[in-house]
């Protein structure tokens, strides 16, 4: 396989990574690095990476659909979802399996052609029926028992670039997708 972050990959998560169709993420400690700020007027907001952000739309221009289950909600996520051209954005999901379930029969995919990148445990049952769960590095030690793979990267830092990348090379893109730079 092509370069990828992750420096040896199993046959069996690339096997997983290749069927990818929808990536579905985790917003807080996933997309962000889990901290809650709120402005004096009490309004929130949030810090995303801008290579998380740039390896989303690489994977929605690559044919894959990037999507976001979140338990909490937040009108940054609203706002960042749109800049980034995310079309499936759920807060408020307190059962994210049963939101998950929804989204696959919607896209028609089965649960081997999505991911779920997740951190805490709010993200397990999700997790549980994703062809590949992935937990990023700072996530709870019962997510990352329950993981297929963990990104090098935490939350907030880079951590869905990783996804992205590793993704894109399962699937033969990742070379392409660097030569388009050049």
């Amino acid at each position: 396989m092509p370069y990828t972050h992750y420096t040896e990959i199993s046959a069996d998560i690339a096997e997983r990574a290749a069927r990818v169709r929808v990536v579905v993420f985790d917003v807080d400690g996933t997309l962000t690095d889990g901290r809650l700020w709120y402005a004096e007027d009490g309004r929130e907001t949030k810090v995303f990476h801008v290579h998380d952000g740039l390896g989303l739309k690489r994977l929605q221009e690559n044919g894959v659909k990037v999507a976001i289950i979140t338990a909490r909600i937040s009108h940054p996520v609203s706002l960042r979802a749109e800049e980034l051209g995310i079309q499936h954005v759920y807060q408020g999901q307190k059962d994210k399996r049963a939101c998950l379930t929804e989204l696959l029969d919607a896209l028609r995919l089965t649960p081997e052609q999505s991911a779920f990148v997740g951190d805490d445990l709010p993200d397990l049952a999700a997790m549980g029926i994703a062809g590949l769960a992935v937990a990023v590095a700072n996530a709870h030690p019962w997510v990352v028992e329950r993981a297929h793979i963990r990104t090098r990267l935490s939350g907030g830092y880079g951590a869905a670039r990783e996804v992205a990348d590793l993704i894109l090379a399962a699937q033969g893109k990742a070379e392409a997708e660097r030569d388009r730079w050049l």
